[in-house]
This record gives structure tokens, C-alpha cells and sequence, in this order.
């Protein structure tokens, strides 16, 4: 039986006469870390926009848990347990870090009808996940995000996903124009995320980060599926670059 959380097949998207992606198989096991690379213009983004439920594919099909699922937008992949955090952390720098945690999915008390959102039950459960993952500073909940550092930022947006018990959280560049205190707590959150639990893919430029945390590294290049199952214990950061830029290794 196959332990795959999540089964792209024959996946095809084109803007216009630009072949975006053509016929990729990917696939994420359970409490498995894959690390996503490849050049600019390569399909990662596409890949993952579709998978998050922000595009369509022109052909292919998506399983999710071993059942085929229609991802029509980001809501459907969310409800399914598929959270992504993009660079920006798509947060709302005017909101405290508690509202950000629940945002949409806020927890409410009282009459039904009046729909109370109970702030104390969320600053409670914000002051928890914060130390979950890995801020050990006392910051106040009710810290609007614009006064948090990048990393702190990313840690928001992870422990959400944590929160909501995502099945598959996606990060998409999550160390970009982060310094190196920070890049180590991001990337240790990706480590804890797997040990809760959790799987995740992981796109980064810096090979480095990547050779890091992953278990398993997928390289497109121009659209196709170029390699899979790259053990990064078993090669290195040079033979991995070749494979991104095409150029083979001279004998």
C-alpha cells in the first residue's frame, strides 16, 4: 500500500504557447521533507500553485490521501490539510499575531448569532504555538506582525499551519532575505514540523538550506521532471546544480 500523502500525475500547464509544465509526476510520502528545485522558469511555482489550489492544470490528475481531489482554489487545498507559506508569509502586517494565526477561521463565543470571536482563546493558543515553534522571547499575542523580523514573521505562518494540523505544508522560499539566526530557526521549524507529524515541501534557492533538512530532492528544469529521488546523503550540492543547469559533469 502506498504511503503517499499526496500524487500529481501527468500534470500539464500552458500560458499561452509557453509550456509551463509537461506530463510531471510528483509525489510526497508521509512525514517526509522533499525538497523542490530547479532554475527560474522551471516549474517549481506552477507546480505548487496548482497543488495549493491557486491555478488549475490544463490535464492531469491530483490525489490526495489515495483519493482523486479537485483543487479549484486555495480553500479547497486548505480544507483538505495542504497550507502553504510563501515568502511573504501572506500575513497581515496591521493584525496582531493572533488574529494572523486564525484569520478566517477565528474562534467564537456567546450566542451563535452574535459571533463573538473569543480573543482570549486565541492569544492563549498563540502564546503556546510561538514557543511550539521555537520563539523563546516573551512576545506578547497581541504584537501586530509589522513589528516582527522576517523569521519571526515565517514563524507565524508555520505555526498556523502546525495549528490546523495541516497534512502538508508547503513552504515556498522561507529563508529569502532572512539572516543566518533566523534561516536556522526556519529551517529548524521544517525539522520539527516532520517530527510532529507533518510533511513538507520545500523550495529554496540555496541548495545548502535544502541539503539541510529534505529527505528526498525533485529537480525540474524548463517545464520537465528531470530527477526524483535524489538522497542528498548519497551526493552533493555540486552534482545537484549540475543536474539544475544541465551541465554534465566532465570525466
Amino acid at each position: 500500500m502506498s504511503n503517499d500523502i499526496v500524487q500529481m500525475k501527468n500534470i500539464k500547464k500552458s500560458f499561452g504557447r509557453v509550456q509551463a509544465l509537461s506530463n510531471i509526476n510528483f509525489n510526497v510520502r508521509e512525514n517526509e521533507i522533499v525538497g523542490l528545485l530547479g532554475d527560474n522558469g522551471a516549474g517549481k511555482s506552477t507546480l505548487i500553485k496548482i497543488l495549493s489550489g491557486a491555478q488549475r492544470p490544463d490535464r492531469g490528475e491530483i490525489y490526495f490521501k489515495g483519493r482523486k481531489v479537485r483543487l479549484n482554489s486555495t480553500n479547497d487545498a486548505i480544507k483538505l490539510g495542504i497550507e502553504t507559506i510563501y515568502q511573504d508569509s501572506a500575513l497581515v502586517t496591521q493584525l496582531s499575531i493572533a488574529r494572523n494565526l486564525f484569520l478566517g477561521r477565528e474562534p467564537t463565543k456567546g450566542p451563535s448569532f452574535f459571533n463573538w470571536m473569543d480573543q482570549d482563546k486565541m492569544n492563549e493558543a498563540a502564546g503556546r504555538l510561538l514557543k511550539e515553534v521555537g520563539i523563546s522571547k516573551n512576545i506578547p499575542p497581541t504584537t501586530p506582525i509589522s513589528a516582527l523580523s522576517g523569521g519571526e514573521r515565517q514563524a507565524v505562518a508555520i505555526a498556523r499551519a502546525i495549528h490546523f494540523d495541516s497534512d502538508l505544508i508547503i513552504l515556498d522560499e522561507p529563508t529569502n532575505n532572512l539572516g543566518v539566526e533566523e534561516t536556522r530557526g526556519v529551517l529548524r521549524f521544517v525539522q520539527n514540523a516532520r517530527e510532529s507529524g507533518h510533511s513538507c515541501v520545500l523550495i529554496a534557492h540555496n541548495i545548502h538550506h535544502v541539503f539541510q533538512v529534505v529527505d528526498r530532492i525533485v529537480v525540474l528544469r524548463r517545464g520537465e521532471k528531470v530527477a526524483d529521488d535524489i538522497n542528498p546523503k548519497e551526493t552533493s550540492v555540486e552534482e545537484v546544480e549540475r543536474i539544475i543547469t544541465g551541465i554534465e559533469e566532465i570525466v
